[in-house]
């Protein structure tokens, strides 16, 4: 008898499913991922054990360069009744008029440099010269932050303990911990409101005058932003 051949199977594989679910996949980790944000300087943060994680909403984060200079970032809800961009908004304004109550010179505000403010990230600039700043593009606005010869960038911050003279930093804070989002109130009261990053080089004089100024603002919890120490630390 003849030998019995086997009939033979195609090798080709179909990838469509494959690639649908490849797809699917790449989809849902772009919409539920939390992209870095950009920051004006670089910092690195010493080590430690602590995994617990900052928030991403109702977060005031106090950005420390190795140079000393202060800078703020401020996160909403993410839901859009008090959205970061509303809050940002809200606390400018306000910051602005309480800045006026004890200037002689006073600072005048658009609409339209509102908007702008409302849509930074991280802010760190003499209020007076602030208008200014946002009048500017944005590649010159990043420009000027992360210059470390600009001396007008940074909040400016020192030991002040008179509030009815408040500095520029207690402006800001006190601005923050007014608004009219329950939320960030709550979280500032709970010491899960307001995040402290510095580098590891920054001078301790103005890690203290910050520290000095929160709790002069009665805001005596925080939280201190490390990396996770490794094997080789």
């Amino acid at each position: 008898m003849g030998k019995v051949k086997p009939k033979r199977k195609s090798t080709l594989i179909d990838m469509t499913a494959m690639s649908d679910v490849t797809v699917l996949l790449l989809t849902f980790f772009m919409l539920t991922s939390t992209f870095l944000q950009k920051e004006p300087v670089t910092v690195l943060t010493p080590s430690s054990v602590s995994e617990l994680k900052v928030p991403t909403a109702n977060l005031t984060t106090v950005l420390i360069s190795p140079e000393g200079k202060v800078f703020l970032s401020i996160s909403g809800d993410a839901d859009s009744t008090y959205s970061s961009e509303k809050v940002r908004a809200e606390v400018f304004q306000t910051a602005v008029a309480e800045y006026n109550k004890t200037h002689s010179k006073k600072i005048e505000i658009t609409p339209q440099q509102v908007a702008k403010f409302s849509k930074l990230n991280m802010f760190g600039y003499r209020l007076a010269d602030l208008p200014a700043f946002l009048d500017k593009e944005q590649f010159k606005q990043d420009e000027l932050l992360s210059d470390p010869e600009n001396q007008l960038a940074g909040i400016p911050v020192d030991d002040n303990k008179d509030l009815a003279k408040p500095n520029e930093f207690q402006i800001w804070m006190r601005a923050i911990y007014n608004s009219s989002n329950p939320n960030l109130e709550q979280a500032i009261k709970k010491g899960e409101g307001i995040a402290i990053k510095a580098d590891k080089d920054t001078p301790y004089s103005t890690v203290h005058d910050v520290l000095d100024n929160l709790q002069t603002l009665k805001m005596n919890k925080f939280s201190l932003m490390t990396a996770l120490k490794t094997e080789n630390d």
